[in-house]
């Protein structure tokens, strides 16, 4: 699955979660609107409750792109 297409679908479900970097928090449609479109390509796999992690290109769990934090 693609990262754009994780973030769509927590911003159609109307998911209460923000994302967290190493920076700062966003919301799922701050990032489909600020990230670069090759981001955007990247091969993502979301556990929910948990994180967004990219997967390498041989299929494995890659770098944790964002940590999901419950909005208060």
């Amino acid at each position: 699955m693609k990262l754009k297409e994780i973030l769509q679908k927590i911003v159609e479900d109307k998911s209460p979660i923000l994302l967290c970097d190493s920076s700062r928090e966003w919301e799922a449609s701050s990032l489909l609107s600020n990230l670069s479109e090759p981001m955007l390509r990247t091969n993502a796999y979301f556990q929910s409750g948990l994180y967004i992690a990219e997967i390498d290109p041989k299929g494995y769990l890659g770098r944790v792109l964002f940590k999901v934090k419950t909005k208060d």
